[in-house]
């Protein structure tokens, strides 16, 4: 088994999601009391977000990618980003290291295009849905990506920052997400992105209207695909 290396911290709830997903799938696919070989790095969130709020976007990346070498001289053998807003500086950290760096746009992309969809409708921070960075390399992929208007941006910008980041969970912000959702929808969407890490605390994309691509789940998966290459699995091994 491979070791998975992991940014964390951005926000600590959606990276505890991280934790479970990844050992929860290599549970299940080895079988008995297997559990995954993970390295985190945890980081102050706080220096992110004001990183974030003042355009400083030069400095994350080098202090991401610090982290991102650090994992890899512990034994890690890929790197994940544990945040879809910071993939805004994956190609800068996956830079800094030989290790390979599992990219939750990437996989999204793939998971979207395997289903079908074409349209989807991007649920994520601001910085996400108005920096051009993940619906261009969406783009790359032939899908183009629908964000909310202006004022919706505002409203699952706050929600995702003022109260999922700190583990609060709303039913009148679910209603609000679901307006937003059917809104798009009226507008040609096929299918709906959980595009930052902690949306998947307040929606199931089991439960929505159009079909649901939680981004954290792909990328767990994307790990654990990697980190169990080549090893036999639990299905392979009762055959």
């Amino acid at each position: 088994m491979r070791k998975i290396g992991l940014i964390g911290g951005m926000s600590f709830e959606s990276s505890a999601i991280y934790y479970r997903m990844i050992n929860e799938a290599v549970r299940a696919r080895l079988g008995g009391f297997h559990s995954a070989e993970v390295l985190l790095h945890s980081v102050d969130f706080q220096t992110i977000v004001d990183l974030q709020k003042t355009g400083r976007w030069d400095d994350a990346a080098r202090h991401l990618s610090e982290v991102a070498r650090g994992l890899e001289t512990a034994g890690a053998a890929c790197v994940l980003i544990c945040t879809n807003t910071m993939h805004i500086i994956a190609d800068e950290v996956e830079a800094a290291t030989s290790a390979p760096l599992i990219n939750i746009i990437d996989e999204t992309a793939r998971a979207l295009k395997s289903a079908g969809a074409a349209r989807p409708l991007l649920l994520a921070t601001r910085y996400t849905m108005e920096q051009g960075f993940y619906t261009q390399r969406m783009a790359g992929h032939g899908i183009e990506v629908l964000v909310p208007d202006a004022d919706e941006r505002n409203l699952v910008h706050d929600i995702i920052f003022d109260e999922l980041c700190a583990g609060v969970v709303l039913d009148t912000s679910r209603e609000t997400l679901m307006a937003v959702i059917e809104q798009a929808r009226t507008k040609g969407a096929d299918a709906i992105i959980l595009g930052c890490t902690e949306i998947c605390l307040i929606l199931d994309p089991k439960n929505l209207p159009l079909p649901g691509f939680d981004s954290t789940a792909i990328h767990a998966e994307a790990a654990v695909d990697f980190a169990l290459a080549g090893l036999p699995q639990k299905d392979e091994q009762a055959a």
